[in-house]
């Protein structure tokens, strides 16, 4: 979701000079005792997820977000690389500002053991989530670059496992994370404009939500049906920045029950505003965004090339 506004009830830093901000300090990814999954360590900036990677020859934190199609870089520290200009009416964000962005091409990107090369990217500034943050922060690490992979993010232990897939993978072939069926739930994923989206019911409404590990919170769009609402206990309001700065108020509060595959969750937290500018350039739109709220209530796992989801009971 950060590919599409600014974090929502953050605290600013005014007056942070993003040269400044203070880096944060990883351990080096690793091969577990499976040698085919690499161990990724990763830290928090509020509820985003940074892990170290190096675009070209600079290296530093960057954001993972699944809500983000593609690699993003920070133009505060790639200034320097020769740009073109993309404006994108169907790349609306929640707030109703027109996506544009600088694009440019690095040679080689490394995140844990895996190495892309020359990769497209947005050149985007984002210096109002290092204030709001106080860290540096170099990027965003979208779903083109995680695409042929199994990946499992355990909050518990700070953790994401990678793993390169295919279509044959079994039992023998999967981390062994996943080897005891019996500790998960499958859920069928779809992927549209490279994004995740997971379908589910609420009050009898057919839903689509994307599943965003940029997105600090959960969302509902104001759009949906009045029965919908009546399961969420409203408990206050909370003001949406988007990525031009716009603001939008939104309402906040607690949906008493969402069923995922399997899986139920009470009282999930959840911010209601109008996704109208988050719909897709074909195939309408989506319901929802789960975010940290949702994702890190669990180890959660995704095989982007089998389309499956994996949460833990």
């Amino acid at each position: 979701m950060l590919c599409v506004q600014l974090l929502a009830g953050s605290p600013s830093f005014a007056g942070n000079d993003p040269g400044e901000l203070s880096i944060q300090v990883f351990s080096e990814a690793r091969y577990d005792q499976d040698s085919s999954v690499i161990v990724i360590p990763f830290s928090r900036a509020g509820n985003l997820i940074l892990v170290r990677a190096r675009a070209d020859s600079i290296e530093g934190n960057f954001i993972l977000d699944t809500g983000c199609p593609h690699l993003v870089l920070n133009m505060t520290y790639f200034r320097h690389y020769e740009t073109t200009w993309e404006q994108d009416e169907q790349k609306g964000g929640m707030t109703g500002e027109i996506a544009a962005a600088l694009q440019t091409v690095i040679s080689n990107f490394r995140f844990g053991g895996t190495e892309h090369y020359r990769v497209k990217t947005d050149m985007v500034n984002l210096g109002h989530i290092e204030n709001s943050k106080g860290v540096k922060i170099l990027g965003l690490i979208g779903m083109q670059l995680l695409d042929r992979y199994e990946m499992i993010i355990d909050f518990e232990r700070s953790q994401i496992h990678l793993r390169r897939a295919n279509r044959k993978d079994d039992l023998n072939t999967q981390n062994e994370m996943l080897r005891d069926t019996a500790a998960y739930h499958t859920i069928p994923i779809e992927m549209k404009e490279d994004r995740i989206i997971v379908r589910t019911e609420l009050a009898g409404k057919k839903i689509r939500l994307i599943i965003d590990s940029g997105a600090e919170s959960n969302v509902l769009d104001s759009r949906l049906p009045d029965k919908v609402f009546d399961q969420v206990t409203i408990n206050g309001r909370i003001i949406l920045t988007g990525a031009g700065n716009k603001k939008v108020e939104a309402l906040r509060g607690d949906l008493q029950t969402l069923v995922i595959g399997g899986q139920r969750v009470n009282d999930l937290p959840v911010m209601i505003t109008n996704l109208e500018k988050t719909c897709f350039s074909y195939g309408g739109c989506v319901d929802g965004i789960l975010g940290f709220d949702f994702l890190s209530l669990q180890k959660i796992g995704f095989n982007f090339v089998t389309r499956k989801m994996y949460l833990w009971k």
